[in-house]
């Protein structure tokens, strides 16, 4: 396993997208146990994307315009969604203090979220070749998925950890918190918009 694979998905993990920006809102709306469950449901469905893309349904997306527009646009809808209900602080998407939902609805909406994302298939699709070398075993596909997949989990848990440490004194105060609500909204309807804007 190269040194350039361990730092390119490094990079991936970090860089902020829906699954992180929804770990974060869950860490501030209910503590550490709901970021790590935030996190969990992410990492559950990078899994299957990648087992998706090694099964080659990721081609089958990427061939059927129909089906991909489908799948885009309900992602679009859900994440116009959840942007409304964190701005309102209703539901399981309330940036406060407030128990965000059952460790079930935490986990499941971090799985609806990224399974409706038609580019993460396509994106192992990419990704994971350029990193196996001609001849090698399958296994290494496999390999790679999994030490991406855990590093998926590692990285969102280390942004957990930054925020539940802070977070006591962020809910402290109304004007930090409305602002946080603003940004979070703003933010899924951000990736809301780019992933409508996604070509197959």
């Amino acid at each position: 396993m190269s040194p350039e694979f361990l730092l390119t998905a490094f990079i991936v993990c970090v860089s902020p997208g829906i699954g992180v920006v929804y770990t974060l809102s869950m860490t501030l709306g209910g503590g550490m146990r709901a970021g790590v469950l935030a996190a969990l449901g992410c990492t559950l469905v990078t899994a299957l994307h990648m087992v998706a893309a090694m099964a080659g349904l990721a081609a089958v997306l990427h061939t059927s315009a129909v089906l991909f527009q489908l799948v885009k646009f309900a992602g679009v809808a859900y994440l116009l969604w959840m942007a409304w209900a964190t701005l309102q602080g209703s539901g399981g998407m309330r940036i406060d203090a407030a128990e965000p939902g059952t460790a079930g609805r935490i986990i499941w909406r971090g799985v609806l979220l990224n399974l409706l994302n038609p580019k993460l298939p396509l994106f192992f699709v990419a990704f994971l070749p350029q990193f196996i070398p001609a001849g090698s075993p399958a296994g290494l596909l496999v390999e790679l998925g999994l030490v991406f997949t855990a590093m998926t989990f590692v990285t969102f848990v280390g942004y957990v950890l930054l925020v539940a440490s802070s977070r006591r004194a962020i809910l402290s105060s109304p004007q930090v918190m409305t602002w946080l609500r603003r940004a979070f909204a703003a933010s899924f309807a951000g990736l809301g918009a780019r992933l409508a804007l996604e070509r197959a």
